[in-house]
């Protein structure tokens, strides 16, 4: 059972578990603790710091060049999405401006039947309208 006068803890974690400086800063005070504890001459331990930096350097470049490849990677994934999606909108404008221009012409062209219809309406109710002018002229 939990005593009243006891005060809550709180624990902050942060998940960094691809965190390159921390190896880094980890490696580097794991190394000079290590060298720092064992019995040797200031010679020894200044090669063997040296040595160690340069492994600790090593792998951090390492681990840099994997990144940028991953992030080459990753890049080169996403230039190719985007430039499928842009040729898929290209090509969905051009079908659209085709349709248009199909549209068009076929209006313009039921335009034309119109007009052509209209006329010839306009000239047959002349004809009649002349011919029945005629006949009521004519004397009969």
């Amino acid at each position: 059972m939990r005593d009243h006068d006891d005060v809550p803890t709180i624990i902050i974690e942060k998940d960094s578990s691809s965190g390159l400086g921390s190896f880094v800063l980890g490696a580097l005070v794991g190394a000079g603790v290590a060298l720092l504890l064992t019995p040797r001459t200031g010679e020894e331990t200044q090669a063997l710091l040296r040595e160690r930096a340069l492994e600790v350097k090593g792998t951090a470049e390492e681990r840099v060049r994997d990144a940028q490849r991953q992030l080459e990677a990753r890049l080169d994934e996403a230039r190719a999405g985007v430039q499928t999606r842009v040729e898929r909108v290209r090509d969905a404008v051009d079908a659209g401006r085709e349709a248009a221009r199909d549209a068009r012409t076929d209006l313009e062209q039921k335009l034309e039947t119109s007009k052509a219809a209209y006329r010839a309406g306009i000239d047959a109710a002349r004809d009649v309208v002349t011919t029945v002018d005629d006949e009521a002229e004519a004397p009969g």
